[in-house]
């Protein structure tokens, strides 16, 4: 996949016709990546530019603070002299304006574009408790099929919070344990008694079942719209 740079938008030459085909060859194949039902990584890194865009353009006194943290040093005190530049040259000043003024607008589609297909997926997804789920549910195991059902995919997930502005926010990490073919003998219950048989540190875990009749890609597309799907579904039962 192309990539842009952190800053990309200001650095080397800043000429609007040059940035104009950077953007355009970089936006051609995160949709490209769309048309074929792909949303991850692209969508979250075309999203990651237009908050920076959005950033440097608002407010540059909330630089630092707005910019994500992945901005080393060096490139935020490069940001900072261009600042500096284009206050004393109009001429650039007015140049940097009209390529973020474009490229945020380009982007912003280009996400909209991406936010339907999330959207489409996630009022796809079926998401139910396997059995009793216990008080704690920072810790469990998910199901996920898709398709025929033929097989189910299960994960074992792990919730935690974190702050960002003075709101606290959920995230999920997971490992893949296995595919298990679906069958009589195999069926859900069947299959989390067998994790608890396997792992016996892990008694009585919050399970759930997550299903759509989709056929998307699962790395790109399914697995990380049903773990968002999933954070907010445990998070409104828990509330």
């Amino acid at each position: 996949m192309k990539t842009l740079s952190e800053t990309w938008f200001a650095d080397g030459y800043i000429d609007f016709e040059l940035k104009k085909y950077t953007l355009l060859a970089y936006l051609q194949e995160i949709n490209h990546y769309f048309d074929e039902n792909k949303l991850y990584p692209q969508l979250a890194d075309v999203i990651f530019h237009y908050n920076n865009l959005v950033a440097f353009r608002e407010n540059k006194r909330y630089l630092q603070e707005q910019f994500p943290k992945k901005l080393s040093g060096v490139q935020m005190q490069k940001l900072q002299i261009l600042y500096e530049q284009m206050i004393e040259d109009d001429e650039l000043m007015q140049e940097l304006e009209n390529i973020i003024y474009y490229s945020a607008g380009k982007m912003k589609t280009t996400i909209s574009n991406g936010t339907e297909i999330y959207e489409f997926v996630e009022n796809k997804l079926n998401i139910a408790p396997v059995g009793l789920i216990p008080l704690d549910t920072k810790e469990g195991y998910f199901f996920l099929s898709e398709g025929s059902y033929r097989s189910t995919k299960v994960f074992q997930y792990r919730l935690s919070l974190f702050e960002k502005h003075d709101e606290k926010y959920r995230s999920i990490k997971t490992e893949f344990i296995n595919d298990w073919e679906r069958n009589i003998a195999n069926s859900y219950e069947n299959i989390k008694a067998e994790l608890i048989r396997i792992k016996k540190d892990f008694p009585n875990p919050a399970v759930y079942a997550i299903e759509t009749d989709l056929s998307f890609p699962v790395e790109e597309t399914l697995l990380p719209v049903a773990k968002r799907s999933l954070v907010r579904f445990i998070s409104t039962q828990a509330a």
